[in-house]
């Protein structure tokens, strides 16, 4: 590289004022935010709560990402195709499906089995957006335990449960868009 090249924009380094050599401003920026979370926490909106004496509330729940389910179709069957798209979309690699063919004349193969570890999830939702059935959801569940990693794998039926328990209170993202169940 010549310094005469005439395709090289050379850019000088501007020089820093006093607050920026202090880091005034950076200094005051931080001390209002701190100033805004106090002034939160005293007049009863508080930023942290005191789980799990007390449960969070979660906003919005179909932006929310907490543990997956499976949904089911009008038949009460499993929407699940058995397409690999989530797996596939997955970067975490933690999605096995283990497809079978179907017994039902609307679809090629179904799921004989489906698991996802949970602990090496990242909840970052690409199944969910690769699914082209909407069959996999996060749903808004956040307290996610187990007393071994063998619980934490969830396979069909439990997801399955997943949907029976979260249905009423999290209607499908896919209905709640202006999809067809």
């Amino acid at each position: 590289m010549k310094e005469d090249d005439p395709a090289i924009h050379w850019v000088e380094e501007p020089q820093l004022g006093m607050a920026g050599k202090t880091y005034l401003s950076l200094f005051v920026h931080g001390l209002t935010t701190t100033v805004k979370h106090l002034h939160k926490s005293a007049t009863g909106n508080p930023v942290t709560v005191s789980y799990p004496d007390e449960e969070p509330r979660i906003g919005n729940p179909l932006i929310y990402r907490g543990v997956h389910r499976l949904n089911k179709d009008q038949q009460g069957r499993v929407k699940c195709v058995a397409c690999f798209l989530c797996a596939t979309a997955c970067p975490a690699h933690c999605i096995d499906i283990l497809a079978d063919e179907s017994p039902w004349p609307d679809r090629e193969k179904y799921p004989e089995s489906f698991s996802i570890d949970e602990l090496r999830c990242i909840y970052c939702g690409m199944c969910e957006e690769a699914c082209p059935v909407d069959a996999i959801e996060l749903t808004s569940l956040y307290n996610l335990t187990g007393r071994s990693r063998e619980e934490m794998v969830f396979d069909k039926e439990k997801l399955l449960s997943v949907f029976d328990e979260t249905i009423e209170s999290e209607r499908m993202k896919s209905e709640e868009l202006g999809g067809t169940v």
